[in-house]
């Protein structure tokens, strides 16, 4: 299943070229993780991933320019490959009902105390396989 969030675009987004610049995409991407993981989570009382994650990779593709609009973009986000201390967060950014961006993140559990990785409790795994879904190809 994916979860849509609806994501405010900033005049301040734009670049001298007039679109939405490259690394913004990858803010956009993290205020969707943020919306699932912790907003999500919580308004279901679970966990979500609270305990902290850190971004080992990303893959970004763009497929239009997205310019600045008042309406936001609808960014889709979905979980696959959980294994026991790792998972990875796809997305596809929608300007206008127009495909405009794809990419995954290849995200790690972390123990910021003992700054290292730490595996997934029972809880995130069961949380993350509601979000559970197939990229298209």
């Amino acid at each position: 299943m994916r979860f849509t969030v609806q994501v405010p675009m900033r005049w301040s987004d734009m670049d001298a070229y007039g679109h939405v610049n490259n690394v913004v995409h990858l803010q956009y991407f993290e205020m969707a993780r943020v919306a699932l993981f912790f907003e999500r989570a919580s308004l279901e009382e679970r966990t979500g991933l609270r305990r902290g994650t850190v971004v080992a990779a990303h893959e970004i593709a763009y497929k239009r320019p997205v310019v600045y609009s008042a309406r936001p973009l609808d960014v889709q986000i979905w979980v696959s490959g959980v294994r026991a201390a790792a998972f990875t967060c796809h997305y596809e950014v929608f300007d206008h009902e127009r495909l405009a961006v794809t990419g995954s993140t290849l995200l790690v559990p972390f123990d910021f105390s003992i700054d290292r990785p730490r595996r997934l409790t029972p809880d995130e795994k069961d949380f993350l396989a509601r979000w559970a879904d197939e990229p298209e190809a």
